[in-house]
């Protein structure tokens, strides 16, 4: 599922499995890995998917296998979310397909998210398939989607193809599938020059009421 190079100072870790790169546990320790990998020897992460989608949510069989078996899914995938959301590091992310709940959530706990022209789907479909989008969600999804959208986005459970997802906040920038990972490397790139240290403590500083709720509600 992971790959894994460094591109001068930008690590570049990839996430395949093949089908829809559902967030299973497999998925959480493959990007864990990657960024134990990256916190060691890069200045900034790009993360990116497999073509036509980026990541397609929680692994719907793991979470039906029973309540226990969802808790710690949906556990472990929102300490995930967390490390990258607080990640000391820039994290951009290159998004060539579908990103769908947790997939979304990536995208959100992001610090720069490019997105591929084309037909994909962006979009926190919880309301839709009568689910509460737990609180790790809500407070990503209100501190990166634009207020004017969070209505549509989270109660209404819209999908947005990509340019609705750059005008919602799912997205940066939008650019031809061909260019994205050419782009989104020369993003990161230009965030790896940026110094570490006060990186990490104004990202904290702008996140940190959203940080706190998030930590309070997983205590």
């Amino acid at each position: 599922m992971l790959t894994y190079r460094l591109e001068e100072r930008v690590a570049v870790i990839g996430l395949d499995d093949g089908k829809a790169n559902a967030v299973s546990h497999g998925y959480v320790d493959a990007l864990s890995a990657g960024l134990d990998r990256a916190e060691q020897e890069a200045s900034a992460v790009l993360i990116t998917g497999r073509e036509k989608v980026f990541c397609a949510g929680f692994d719907l069989k793991e979470i039906g296998k029973g309540p226990a078996e969802r808790k710690a899914l949906v556990d472990r995938g929102a300490a995930l979310l967390l490390r990258l959301f607080t990640l000391p590091l820039p994290v951009v992310a290159a998004s060539s397909g579908h990103a769908i709940a947790a997939g979304a959530l990536v995208l959100l706990a992001s610090d720069v998210r490019i997105g591929a022209a084309g037909e994909s789907q962006y979009g926190l479909n919880e309301t839709a398939i009568g689910m509460t989008l737990p609180p790790f969600g809500m407070q990503m999804a209100l501190c990166r989607l634009g207020p004017q959208h969070q209505t549509a986005a989270i109660l209404q459970s819209v999908l947005y193809g990509p340019d609705g997802a750059l005008a919602a906040g799912y997205l940066d920038q939008v650019v031809l599938a061909d260019e994205l990972e050419a782009v989104a490397l020369t993003h990161a790139a230009q965030l790896a020059d940026l110094p570490r240290e006060a990186f990490a403590q104004n990202k904290l500083r702008v996140r940190q009421q959203y940080i706190e709720n998030i930590r309070d509600s997983l205590n």
